[in-house]
């Protein structure tokens, strides 16, 4: 799932394979609905939190 993309995602990553927005992708960074970090001013999130995030969400528990 998500080959086309590297280990580690920007913000532009997560607003195109979620089909959100930046607004929306900041909410849920914030909301640690996916895990998230800053690196030098820029935010990195682990594909994985990306595709556990869908997975929650296509079959919640």
């Amino acid at each position: 799932m998500l080959n086309e993309y590297s280990d580690v995602l920007s913000v532009e990553d997560v607003m195109e394979i979620l089909g959100i927005g930046k607004n929306a992708a900041y909410d849920l960074f914030r909301k640690q609905e996916i895990s998230s970090f800053r690196l030098k001013n820029r935010w990195k999130i682990p594909k994985q939190s990306v595709i556990n995030y869908i997975n929650e969400k296509v079959n919640p528990k």
